[in-house]
């Protein structure tokens, strides 16, 4: 649900930009912030995503999805403010957002169907279930 909670707050907040309410302002701590968040982010997500595997915890692995939807976040977020920054395109911050929103409702309709939570642990995964590399089922995608 946090998914679509903030899809939606989201989309309310860029429409308001767009009809010129709210313009977004230039923001070169915001760009920092949505750098590191890019960089540390991935990492994060894996950690979360092994050890939820590693300990059989599907809500584990759905929180390693939510952090990976942060790393897209962040990297969209900052596009949207380096444009913002350097052609003043006030525009592009909103625009940004909108593809946050449609990004998590797409994640929030995957977890509702429990798609990419495979979280049994490689070690208990039985020896006639085939596992790729990672140590997921065939079908499962936890270790995208």
């Amino acid at each position: 649900m946090s998914f679509f909670a903030l899809a939606a707050y989201v989309t309310l907040d860029a429409a308001r930009a767009l009809a010129g309410t709210g313009e977004a302002d230039r923001s070169p701590t915001g760009i920092v912030l949505a750098a590191l968040s890019l960089a540390v982010m991935p990492f994060l997500s894996a950690a979360q995503r092994r050890a939820g595997r590693e300990l059989g915890s599907a809500g584990a692995v759905a929180d390693s999805k939510q952090t990976l939807l942060c790393t897209y976040l962040s990297a969209v977020l900052l596009a949207g403010l380096v444009l913002n920054a350097i052609l003043g395109w006030s525009w592009a911050d909103p625009i940004a957002a909108l593809v946050i929103a449609g990004i998590a409702v797409k994640e929030g309709r995957n977890a509702r169907q429990g798609k990419g939570c495979c979280a049994t642990p490689v070690a208990a995964a039985p020896k006639t279930v085939a596992t790729d590399g990672c140590g997921c089922r065939p079908g499962c995608s936890c270790c995208a």
